[in-house]
Formats: structure tokens, C-alpha cells, sequence
């Protein structure tokens, strides 16, 4: 059996007791840490391919250690012009080793953050009610103003600047 998991920003294959090492995480060593975003899960002949996502899908696994990657040198050279420049770079990368690979029935561990986005998605849609009489239209953006005339019934709104819109709607 095995996943493909998008771990950090990177896509992996991965399958159970394997080691695999990805960019920095923000979890202590020792910890366990499960990721939710699983594309794809492979279990002989039964392949589940998710849209974008597998919903109720998860790998789990363990941090092993932190630690840098191997030394990348950047040289850089132009031709007959004395331009040379040398600059190194290691990586910060996580040592990880997966645990399961539940195909489904395991929780999403991250509804919190839709349901943080939720209410900014929302806050538009209040400000924009054209039932509030006491509103401040200043404080409006032109497409709200608009939304408004129109729900209105003014007329000529395509032409009207932010100014005449407050006039029309007064």
C-alpha cells in the first residue's frame, strides 16, 4: 500500500516504515504529525484517486530529527568580463518516518481553519446589505455602491463615480 501525499509544499510517495526527509517542519522531534492532504492511495488493484484531495484520508508519522541538507554550491560566471560569484546553501530539512496510511474514516485535523476563513468570507456580504439605512456609504468600496444602486433600481450606475453613487443612494 501506498500514498501520495502533499507534505510541506511537495508531493511524495510514500509507504509504510519509510523514512523521508522534507523541508523544515515546525514540529519537536519525537512528535507524531499527521497530514490530511492525500492525492492519491494505491492498495494492489484498488487505486483511489482523490479531486483534489481524498476526503477522510491521512498519514500519519514521526519525526525523527531535524537536520541540514548537503551543501549546494551557486557559481555564477560571465565570460570576459571578471564576473564570478560563489554561494553556498544548505537546506533545513525533517527527518520523518510514516507511520499509517489510513484510506479513510480518519478526521480532518484542520477544520479550524476553515471555519476561520469562513466568517472574512461573510464580513462582504453584511457590509453590502441594502436593508441598513444608517450605513456609512463612505466607507464602501465602488463595486458595494454599485451592488446597492442597483439593487435600488438607480439607473446609469456604469458611468457614476464613487461621489455620485453616495448622492444617488442618499
Amino acid at each position: 500500500m501506498y500514498a501520495i501525499v502533499e507534505i510541506a509544499g511537495h508531493q511524495f510517495k510514500v509507504e509504510k516504515d519509510q523514512k523521508v526527509f522534507v523541508n523544515r517542519l515546525q514540529t519537536e522531534e519525537g512528535k507524531k504529525v499527521a497530514f490530511d492532504n492525500v492525492l492519491l492511495v494505491a492498495d494492489g488493484d484498488n487505486v483511489t484517486v482523490g479531486a483534489p484531495a481524498i476526503d477522510g484520508a491521512q498519514v500519519g508519522a514521526k519525526v525523527v530529527k531535524h537536520l541540514k541538507g548537503d551543501k549546494v554550491i551557486v557559481f555564477k560566471k560571465k565570460r570576459r568580463k571578471g564576473y564570478r560569484v560563489k554561494n553556498g546553501h544548505r537546506q533545513a530539512l525533517t527527518e520523518i518516518v510514516i507511520e499509517s496510511i489510513a484510506a479513510s474514516g480518519a478526521k480532518k485535523a484542520a477544520p479550524a481553519k476553515a471555519s476561520k476563513e469562513a466568517p472574512k468570507a461573510e464580513a462582504p456580504k453584511v457590509e453590502a446589505k441594502p436593508a441598513e439605512a444608517t450605513q456609512d456609504l463612505s466607507k464602501l468600496t465602488v463595486a458595494e455602491l454599485k451592488e446597492l444602486a442597483k439593487a435600488k433600481g438607480v439607473s446609469g450606475i456604469s458611468s457614476m463615480k464613487k461621489a455620485e453613487l453616495i448622492a444617488a443612494l442618499s
